[in-house]
């Protein structure tokens, strides 16, 4: 069994500053630690396209998706919030990474390969239906999501949010939408300081402390995601996989180690062949220690396989 991976040249040229985490060179150490590994042998590698106006209007307030495209500056820089910019290249980045989730989603319903991990940036789990926040412009994973149940009328889709921080956008887009079961875990207290009071039936978030273990992060994962994740019997499995709780990565405070991404890849491809013919796609978020980060991404996707 092998795993397609999508990316574009494209989100490369996200280039906030020559000091900022969310860098170019976080996918070139995805991609050398890929070669590094072996993996190559075991994947496909494809470009996605550039999501549309209309692909982003699902999950998104038109009138924000057409401001994101009036404000793209042609030189220097826009801020959209006191975390997030964007430079002349930055629209192409954020249309090809949401465009690459939706062209997963397109891959794992259609073909005979139902697995796929998306090298994209900028991230997107913090932006909320109408606003930009947390390094996110648009919110890849919440596109796919609404793609995948506007174009094959899915009625159960699950998402699994792992990154350390709260993925406050996805809950904002879908906290009407039973339609969707949201799994998060996050770092609390810590940015963006939400999701820790969230009550309800389709929105399952784990807040845990500084210094939590991957034993600690399994047994929450084991005593809540599983069993409810099993019940709501997904069609379609899709992570936004921040690597940012790893023990290496200065960002965040968990210490989860490469061992625990393999683990949770795993437990999750399982669900899937139970309940949605073994579709999950993966969709990087967070992960600004490059080593850790090139490792963590191995690890999930060997898991995956």
């Amino acid at each position: 069994m092998s795993i397609t991976l999508f990316s574009h040249p494209a989100c490369m040229q996200h280039q906030v500053s020559e000091i900022h985490p969310e860098e170019p060179a976080r996918m070139s150490a995805i991609n050398d630690q890929i070669i590094r590994s072996g993996l190559e042998l075991a994947i496909r590698q494809r470009d996605g396209k550039a999501a549309s106006k209309e692909q982003l209007y699902h999950a998104h307030d038109v009138n924000y998706v057409n401001e994101i495209f009036n404000k793209a500056p042609d030189e220097g820089h826009v801020w959209l919030d006191p975390d997030t910019l964007m430079m002349p290249g930055s629209l192409q980045a954020a249309l090809y990474a949401a465009g690459c989730g939706i062209d997963a989603v397109d891959e794992v319903m259609h073909s005979d390969n139902p697995r796929a991990f998306c090298v994209v940036r900028p991230p997107g789990h913090h932006a909320t239906h109408d606003q930009a926040m947390g390094f996110c412009i648009f919110n890849n994973i919440a596109v796919a999501a609404t793609h995948a149940m506007a174009a094959y009328d899915l009625e159960r889709v699950a998402i699994i949010d792992f990154d350390v921080h709260h993925g406050n956008g996805t809950e904002d887009i879908f906290s009407n939408d039973e339609r969707v079961l949201l799994c998060s875990s996050f770092q609390h207290p810590f940015y963006p300081d939400t999701g820790a009071d969230t009550i309800s039936p389709h929105i399952i978030n784990s807040p845990m402390p500084a210094g939590t273990s991957g034993e600690q992060w399994r047994a929450e994962v084991e005593q809540r995601w599983l069993p409810a994740l099993d019940h709501f019997s997904p069609q379609l499995i899709l992570v936004s996989a921040g690597f940012d709780g790893h023990a290496e990565d200065d960002m965040g405070n968990f210490n989860l180690r490469e061992d625990d991404y393999f683990w949770i890849a795993k437990r999750l491809k399982e669900l899937a062949e139970r309940h949605c013919e073994g579709r999950v796609i993966g969709m990087l978020e967070g992960g600004y220690d490059h080593s850790s980060l090139g490792r963590s991404v191995v690890a999930f996707v060997k898991g995956l396989i």
